[in-house]
């Protein structure tokens, strides 16, 4: 029986090497490619070359903010179009989450966060792509 999301992509983007562990385990039996990055500039390069399905973005990056990375891959693209993001962060102010949503967040989760609210948040956006 396949996984779930066979032939998906998704790239995790935090500074956080246990972060990142975290939700690779998460979603490892998900069946979807995990791909990694732990700055902004990489995850760019990352999104433009391998065009995954879904990045899962954290806020604050070192070398281009998570909300840089937002501004350039949704760039001109109508909102509810891939690659989906699902940012995450450790600012719990309500201005960066209206910042994030008009440049195209798909969905805004505070730090710290039950896995359990990431990957509903992972299946529900996936179930569109």
């Amino acid at each position: 029986m396949a996984a779930p999301y066979d032939g998906k992509k998704i790239l995790i983007v935090d500074d956080d090497p246990d972060i990142l562990t975290a939700i690779e385990t998460a979603l490892k039996e998900s069946g979807a490619e995990l791909l990694t990055a732990a700055d902004g500039n990489t995850a760019v390069t990352k999104a433009l070359e391998l065009q995954p399905d879904l990045l899962i973005l954290d806020a604050m990056l070192p070398q281009r903010s998570g909300f840089l990375v937002l501004e350039k891959l949704k760039a001109k693209k109508p909102r509810g179009s891939k690659p989906f993001i699902i940012m995450i962060t450790g600012n719990p102010g309500k201005r960066h989450q209206t910042w994030a949503e008009s440049l195209g967040a798909d969905d805004y989760i505070n730090k710290p966060f039950r896995m359990d609210r990431l990957v509903g948040s992972v299946e529900k956006l996936l179930a569109k792509a």
